[in-house]
């Protein structure tokens, strides 16, 4: 940590040296600082700056740990032209992400029957798990063909919501340049049955209360108020996304495109090659297929609220939806010139600021809303972007874990996690005890001092603190 440069506020310089292309930008303050585990993330830092192509900063956000290839909570940016495309630079998850809608209802006006009987219809009707999916529920040929090129557009025409949803979700909800021909037969196999469904890990349903507002001014643009119940939604591209990010570093590794590398893990394709068009359009088809994914889980959420408290599906307001394991071409100034780059983010959120033009003009307004998942125990925060050009727009994407999931099953060995959840006044409903105690609040950093960091350095600020009262894990 001693080579690290202040240059402003939770904002530190990783000096350039040895094959690095460019210096390393970490955002954080000095209390996520003393993590000795920071030592490997900071390691991965500097080797995505030997990327061919990459501008600014190699930057790492305060949730930052150990990845593959990349840091989880990484962003790189590289010229459109002559740099590359990594993978690793986006994750397996292709557009995991988190979306947050408003159910008109103040929770504390939610009976006990109520609460419960909403949780346990979501956990009915929305499949959770490893593997799990829609029985008999499976997507032709022709659906993939059109999720695709119509991203979550294609679920709204068949009953799964409503058009002004596409004005509240990261690109309208579609990433274009998608081409389900670049997908193999395997990666559609292991996807067919499994729109609208939670899977496994850190993905979750979560519901609970608008607890503080700080930008009270920002709030009410949004239609947020405190008191309000919340429902935020995390999954991603789930098997079909994972199958893609495999298959492709198969090819790319066969083809030597790891060499020149320090790590292996980072292998790249030209992004004008036919590698590197390829995984483009196929990793947008998973991008496409997650937007759906979030979209269909939000409905299994609207239903069951109307269901229990017979609230219309459309009065359940869709805030915003954002991706955070991303590759996507954006325009950005460089030493004072547009240049169109490929911006990847691995665990990292787009923060796009005020009169940002691919913004609704809603957000354009205020700046887009940037989702930020804490743990189940403490809190979440739904922040506004500032645009900051420093990180290209770019802010955390959750707190960021502070132990292993061996750690964290370790720690609760012989424990019975769920109800030491409800002692705490969280109900949490999963297929097994072992997939919460990977998730405990104590696997993850403190939510407050990370989003604290990201405001300090003036990426986001905070407008809403979100507690969580019932969570569906997988």
């Amino acid at each position: 940590m001693s080579n690290l440069k202040k240059i402003a506020p939770a904002t530190y310089e990783l000096p350039q040296e040895g094959g690095m292309l460019v210096p390393g930008l970490i955002i954080a303050n000095e209390e996520l600082l003393q993590d000795v585990s920071l030592a490997e993330p900071l390691n991965q830092v500097r080797n995505v700056a030997y990327l061919p192509g990459i501008v600014g900063h190699s930057i790492a956000m305060p949730d930052m740990h150990w990845g593959y290839g990349f840091p989880i909570g990484g962003v790189a940016a590289v010229d459109a032209e002559e740099g590359v495309i990594s993978p690793g630079g986006v994750g397996y998850d292709i557009n995991c992400g988190v979306r947050l809608a408003i159910i008109p209802e103040r929770f504390k006006n939610l009976s006990s029957s109520a609460k419960q009987q909403i949780l346990s219809h979501i956990f009915q009707h929305v499949p959770s798990g490893v593997g799990g999916g829609h029985k008999g529920h499976l997507l032709t040929d022709e659906d993939y063909a059109q999720i695709a090129v119509k991203g979550a557009r294609w679920s709204i025409e068949h009953g799964y919501g409503f058009p002004l949803d596409l004005e509240h979700m990261e690109s309208h909800g579609v990433i274009e340049g998608a081409n389900i021909a670049n997908v193999s037969a395997e990666a559609k196999a292991r996807g067919r049955a499994q729109l609208g469904s939670i899977g496994s890990g850190n993905h979750f349903v979560e519901i609970g209360e608008i607890s503080q507002l700080f930008l009270p001014e920002v709030a009410a643009k949004w239609g947020i108020e405190q008191g309000q119940t919340y429902v935020l939604i995390h999954s991603g591209s789930r098997g079909f996304g994972h199958q893609i990010c495999q298959d492709t570093l198969n090819i790319f590794v066969k083809k030597g495109l790891d060499q020149g590398l320090p790590d292996k893990q980072l292998v790249a394709a030209p992004i004008r090659s036919k590698e590197g068009r390829d995984y483009f359009a196929a990793m947008a088809t998973a991008a496409n297929f997650a937007f759906n994914n979030r979209q269909q889980i939000l409905h299994g959420v609207r239903r069951a609220c109307h269901q229990v408290l017979g609230i219309p599906a459309e009065s359940i307001r869709l805030i915003y939806d954002v991706c955070h394991n991303i590759a996507k071409f954006e325009s950005h100034r460089v030493d004072g010139k547009l240049r169109r780059l490929c911006v990847h983010r691995k665990g990292a959120t787009r923060a796009f600021g005020k009169g940002a033009k691919e913004l609704s003009s809603l957000f354009q307004e205020t700046g887009q809303p940037v989702l930020v998942p804490g743990d189940m125990g403490r809190a979440s925060y739904l922040m506004v972007g500032l645009g900051n050009a420093l990180t290209w727009s770019s802010a955390c994407h959750g707190a960021g874990r502070a132990q292993s999931r061996h750690q964290a099953l370790k720690m609760w060995s012989g424990k019975d996690p769920i109800k030491h959840m409800r002692s705490v006044g969280v109900e949490v409903m999963a297929h097994s005890a072992r997939s919460v105690a990977e998730e405990m609040p104590n696997a993850y950093k403190d939510v407050d001092v990370v989003v604290q960091a990201v405001q300090e350095a003036q990426l986001a600020n905070m407008v809403a603190r979100l507690k969580p009262h019932m969570v569906i894990k997988g």
